[in-house]
């Protein structure tokens, strides 16, 4: 099903067309503002000198700590009465980064999240609950927006709360979910807990997404539910949800060039890779009026999948995130991501719904803890199979990421449980 067939099924010299039309706009806009027009200056760029859409990578790249420095407003590229919204990500250093919004922006946004929903099946019959943050966090509105859009009715829960989540779920027949990965796997055993089978309830779709998984994950929470779990990406610098999502095919995420330009790079050099290279993602806003980002590193690794998709969408795909370069993890001298980990653990069936990765230094030594919970009925007297367990996934583990990990395996609950985006790491080396 299509939302917008004519756009989404363009063939690629018309879409690269459109792309670099509405590119030459976005570079004007962008210039306008106080931080480009600092930046283009001191790089020697002139945008009447970005004849096409390969003339991008000649441009400086932009980068969280820009928006940083460019804060309260200096990307803004429209006057204060115009802008009806905007949104901001904390981070644990420095200012906040803040995204402006039109109200053509706004309802842009609403269209992408309309367009997304339909590629997976979904229709105005569907009933949305959507358990992701509300308020200055992206995650909630933008698929609040893109639901109603659609037509469905929509349940704006929130995250957290889970026995009401439950309640909502079932007096009002939810059939989508929007959530995260790790809560989707602790609500799974809190319906459990009320002797509730949770694909009794009926949920026929989630769509996963502000926090990075593994594929083990999905297929984990797709059996426990019995629905069919789709991978979305966005991000706060990009409006949020809807830069990316898969199709009903499940075959990566396609993401809408009409909106906006994608590279993949080589995080350490800058250099353009080539289609099916894994590396950083670089997007490029080209349709929204408040505030255009050009060439923003997004931190975030994946490549884009060659050839068609067999949905007959045009605008290509990018595989699920794999991690963050920023969130990769130095083990003496070994490169870890924590989605390794996780998809090592989703795959044991012993293994229950939540883990926790712990980093110490002793003795100049870094030492990796993976502390999991079990399912409870690992505990019922069976020492051996609690030893025979812990020693493959010592196993496992030391031959997928090279590190010898401490494996320490708990009852249920023994660990915080996620209601939003999980924390699973503590690296203790950096206190």
């Amino acid at each position: 099903m299509f939302w917008n067939k004519d756009i989404e099924t363009l063939d690629r010299k018309a879409l690269e067309e459109l792309q670099f039309n509405k590119l030459s706009k976005a570079l004007r806009d962008a210039a306008s503002t106080p931080f480009y027009k600092k930046v283009f200056s001191e790089n020697g760029v002139s945008v009447n000198s970005i004849t096409s859409l390969d003339h991008l990578k000649d441009l400086p790249f932009t980068t969280k700590a820009d928006l940083r420095l460019s804060y309260p407003d200096g990307m803004v590229s429209v006057p204060r009465s115009e802008i009806v919204r905007l949104h901001a990500s904390s981070g644990t250093t420095g200012k906040s980064t803040v995204i402006f919004y039109t109200a053509r922006d706004i309802a842009d946004w609403a269209d992408l999240l309309a367009r997304s929903m339909m590629a997976t099946g979904a229709t105005r019959e569907d009933v949305l609950q959507n358990m992701m943050g509300y308020g200055l966090f992206t995650g909630g509105l933008g698929l609040h927006y893109g639901a109603e859009r659609l037509g469905c009715m929509v349940i704006p829960s929130s995250s957290g709360n889970s026995l009401k989540q439950i309640q909502l779920m079932q007096d009002f027949h939810t059939t989508v979910i929007h959530i995260t990965p790790s809560y989707a796997l602790h609500l799974a055993d809190v319906v459990a807990e009320q002797g509730i089978r949770p694909p009794d309830i009926g949920v026929r779709k989630a769509y996963l997404g502000a926090e990075p998984y593994s594929e083990e994950t999905r297929n984990k929470i797709q059996d426990q539910w019995g629905l069919d779990a789709y991978n979305s990406y966005g991000l706060s610098e990009m409006n949020g949800p809807g830069v990316a999502f898969e199709c009903e095919h499940r075959s990566g995420m396609h993401l809408w060039e009409d909106f906006y330009i994608m590279e993949i790079i080589n995080p350490d050099t800058g250099e353009r890779l080539p289609d099916g290279d894994e590396g950083e993602l670089v997007l490029t806003h080209i349709n929204r009026e408040a505030m255009p980002i050009i060439r923003y590193r997004t931190r975030d690794l994946t490549r884009i999948i060659p050839g068609p998709c067999p949905c007959g969408r045009e605008h290509r795909r990018i595989e699920r995130i794999k991690g963050r370069t920023d969130d990769m993890l130095i083990v003496g001298g070994v490169n870890v991501f924590p989605s390794q980990i996780e998809s090592v653990l989703m795959k044991i069936p012993e293994v229950g719904n939540n883990y926790q990765i712990v980093l110490d230094r002793k003795e100049n030594l870094d030492r990796l803890h993976v502390r999991v919970e079990l399912y409870s009925k690992m505990f019922q007297g069976d020492m051996e199979g609690i030893n025979a367990l812990k020693k493959r996934l010592v196993e496992e583990l030391r031959a997928l990421i090279t590190v010898n990990p401490r494996i320490e395996l708990l009852e249920p609950g023994s660990l915080p449980p996620s209601m939003g985006k999980a924390v699973r790491v503590i690296d203790n080396r950096k206190i």
